[in-house]
């Protein structure tokens, strides 16, 4: 009945989604196709997990190889890493995080890393270290609703601050799947990885992340698999906190997490030792100026000035003003990308960091809608890729179509 009600929820949407000027399919492959919407990257990934990822592998082909080219054999390389009371290279410390944290992964994340590197053609021990890298990400969010905005509307804000200068603006890809026996969603990413730091499901719940201290603590499930986690089982706030909070978890991690239906939201503090909630309008030692409809994650001048944003726009915050909350500096120079979601009706906005390092808050927002978005077809003569399965045994094979 839930798988049903996300159909229903976007039948409305078909003609306008048919219509829509700015829509290309680039390309197909099994269940899965790749859609260019006015030139944004949109993929869509199908069935089990190894199936969602050879989709991936596949349709992303170049930009992961590219994607994996840089991060790895570039800025893996680039400079040494205090690790263990030794220098080494940030690949060295990457491929030590792969080791320590494997045994808590789900079996099926490591199935459809596989499939990304067999579409791919590239080695599963690549494909899984550049998996690892968002375990160093840092970021603000934000949750405002009820008498905060201008009709009660709950907006959801996340900005994703990191290295601009990794170059991977020039493989960000929306990511719409359909994981069998999951709930729908879509994954804010880069090309190549199948984690999440930000998103957004058909049960109108979203999440965004932001990293902390507590450096080398490891031995747990790795904080972008938590949020993938999130995203493809929990049907509201209280099943997405406990995704959180019955697994053993990593470094410092703050989340904000949303849920539409019911105009909730939360931030959680989810570390290795530490698990509280922080709730709309509620005092934390980290967080010290509280707002009443108001969940707001940042630190020092960011945390002061996104503070003063929401006091002096109370009560009138609407989506356009709502995405102008991230703007520098609540916004660091390294914004990677923003996003806002009004997950009662799907909706999404992002925006990524130029191909020049300008950031993302700097630049124009793409708008989609998740229900939408669920509905679209690829193009019937749009080229078709092998369509490969991994039968018991783990063999993979080409399926004839």
């Amino acid at each position: 009945m839930k798988r049903l009600a996300y159909v229903t929820l976007g039948c409305a949407l078909v003609v306008v989604s048919a219509a829509s000027a700015g829509v290309e399919t680039v390309a197909r492959c099994g269940q899965g196709f790749l859609e260019k919407i006015d030139g944004y990257l949109v993929l869509h990934v199908k069935g089990t997990p190894y199936e969602m990822g050879y989709q991936h592998g596949a349709l992303l082909r170049e930009h992961i190889r590219q994607n994996m080219h840089y991060l790895l054999e570039v800025k893996g390389k680039q400079g040494k890493l205090k690790f263990m009371g030794m220098q080494v290279s940030p690949r060295d410390v990457i491929d030590a995080i792969v080791e320590r944290e494997r045994k808590f992964i789900p079996q099926e994340f490591m199935d459809e890393l596989d499939g990304v590197a067999d579409g791919a053609g590239l080695s599963h021990r690549d494909i899984q270290a550049c998996n690892f890298i968002p375990e160093l990400f840092h970021c603000s969010g934000f949750a405002i609703m009820n008498g905060a905005t201008k009709d009660g509307t709950l907006y959801h804000g996340r900005v994703l601050d990191y290295s601009i200068d990794w170059q991977l603006q020039e493989h960000a890809v929306l990511v719409v799947a359909e994981p069998a026996g999951g709930v729908p969603f879509a994954n804010v990413t880069y090309a190549g990885f199948i984690g999440s730091v930000t998103g957004m499901n058909a049960a109108h719940v979203s999440i965004g992340e932001m990293g902390g201290k507590g450096q080398f603590h490891w031995d747990g499930v790795p904080m972008a698999v938590l949020v993938r986690e999130v995203l493809q089982r929990a049907h509201n706030l209280d099943e997405a906190i406990a995704i959180f909070r019955d697994q053993p978890r990593t470094c410092q991690y703050f989340f904000v997490i949303a849920d539409g239906r019911t105009n909730r939201a939360v931030g959680l503090e989810a570390s290795w030792n530490e698990f509280r909630l922080v709730k709309p309008g509620q005092s934390d030692p980290l967080l010290p100026h509280p707002v009443r409809d108001a969940v707001l994650l940042s630190a020092g001048d960011r945390y002061e000035e996104l503070v003063r944003r929401v006091k002096a726009g109370w009560g009138r915050f609407d989506a356009d003003s709502a995405r102008r909350l991230m703007d520098c500096p609540v916004a660091m120079k390294s914004n990677l990308h923003d996003a806002l979601f009004a997950p009662a009706s799907t909706k999404l906005w992002v925006a990524n960091a130029s191909l020049d390092r300008k950031p993302a808050a700097t630049q124009p927002y793409h708008a989609f809608q998740l229900t939408e978005l669920l509905q679209h077809r690829p193009d019937a003569g749009a080229r078709e890729m092998p369509c490969v399965v991994k039968p018991a045994g783990h063999t993979v094979k080409a399926v004839s179509r």
